[in-house]
């Protein structure tokens, strides 16, 4: 039988897992922390399909069929909520940006809205004077992305998948260019295959077989407000990407900032070390209230930080390595692979097992960093 080994508890290990199990795989999770112990815990949870990269959009459209009937599949509440998300613009440059973005999707099959301020303020009274346009996408919405990620695990263990929690991986070791096994704190596990899906700690496994993951870690803060009475129902980002937001069932606002530089050590950070500072917690509650005026006032209950496995092009890489026979990576999903999991996970474990994929995944493919064509694009998406 199959033997697989996936490397890393959030929310896309936990789904190959589960997709594996499911097809009868003898399949072992293996986490060095807790389940959801890095990005699938710190993320706002959004299930979107606006905004999304085109190559990524297909694997939304079918992400987003999958959501509405999880909890049941699952048998627990993932939190998920079909609510909309407004793209929001106080800016004809910004509304000049998210008209091009609406163009796009809806040529690609997304049915999406352009609203102008006066309709957007109707339906979120909240909202600023000075939204002059925004995007509203209906089917999009949210989930509470600790809840879905331990419901996948336990609906893996009920096919037989094994997890196991507070387990480093050392090294992942091959023999012949082909996928023996793992080394991990735990003791020696073999393996016919290998799914990493470690994020910021993917490219630790791949160098020592020789395979370059580029990925810069970058930062995330979130805040977090006690309940406060409803304020808006939808999901909402801006057309800077500098911040975004949703309510909580409980009435609690969460908000976060854009995705910027991390300059600490990636392998010995603390909790507290990705705390926001009181200068950028003050810059990111003007930012939010320059959307949300009411938010201006209130203080935020909880505050924290997360860290970004982000790729040059900030596409994830979902491929099954040629270099190394057995080997399979799922990383670098730039602050967005959460509401797009439940296909992800179905093509790592196709790719794991050989079985065929229903979506075009070239443009996540470990080797285009290396094409002279995406060098060339990178240069002039820098110099633009």
């Amino acid at each position: 039988m199959l033997k697989v080994i996936v490397v890393g508890g959030g929310i896309n290990g936990v789904c190959t897992a589960y997709h594996l199990a499911r097809t009868g795989i003898k399949t072992t999770l293996i986490e060095k922390n807790h389940l959801a112990a890095m990005a699938s815990g710190w993320t706002l949870g959004g299930v979107r399909q606006s905004g999304r990269h085109l190559a990524e959009l297909p694997l939304a459209l079918a992400a987003v069929d999958e959501w509405e009937s999880l909890s049941d599949h699952l048998r627990a509440d993932t939190g998920y909520t079909r609510c909309g998300n407004m793209r929001l613009a106080k800016s004809e440059e910004e509304a000049n940006y998210i008209r091009s973005m609406v163009e796009l999707q809806r040529e690609s099959g997304l049915i999406i809205d352009l609203i102008d301020g006066q309709e957007a303020r109707r339906q979120a009274p909240a909202l600023s004077k000075h939204i002059v346009l925004a995007s509203l996408c209906m089917s999009d919405g949210f989930a509470n992305a600790v809840a879905t990620t331990k419901a996948y695990a336990e609906a893996a263990c009920r096919y037989g998948a094994s997890i196991i929690e507070n387990c480093t991986a050392i090294k992942i070791i091959e023999k012949n260019s082909k996928i023996i096994g793992v080394e991990t704190s735990s003791g020696y596990l073999d393996a016919d295959c290998v799914v990493i899906t470690a994020g910021i700690h993917t490219p630790y496994f791949l160098k020592p077989l020789g395979i370059e993951l580029p990925l810069s870690i970058q930062c995330v803060h979130v805040a977090e407000t006690a309940p406060i009475p409803q304020l808006f129902q939808h999901v909402f980002g801006v057309a800077k990407a500098n911040c975004a937001g949703r309510q909580n069932h409980n009435g609690q606002f969460r908000y976060t900032t854009g995705i910027g530089p991390y300059h600490g050590n990636s392998e010995q950070w603390t909790v507290e070390d990705l705390k926001p500072t009181s200068e950028c917690l003050n810059n990111l509650k003007y930012l939010v209230s320059e959307f949300i005026p009411a938010l201006r006032d209130v203080e935020p209950e909880n505050i924290w930080g997360g860290l970004i496995d982000l790729t040059p092009d900030a596409l994830p890489v979902i491929d099954r390595l040629d270099k190394i026979d057995g080997l399979v990576v799922g990383a670098g999903f730039s602050g967005h692979g959460f509401g797009i999991a439940p296909s992800t996970g179905r093509i790592l474990a196709a790719l794991a097992t050989g079985k065929k994929i229903k979506h075009n995944i070239d443009a996540f493919g470990l080797d285009r960093f290396s094409r002279k064509q995406f060098q060339k694009n990178q240069k002039l998406t820098l110099n633009g």
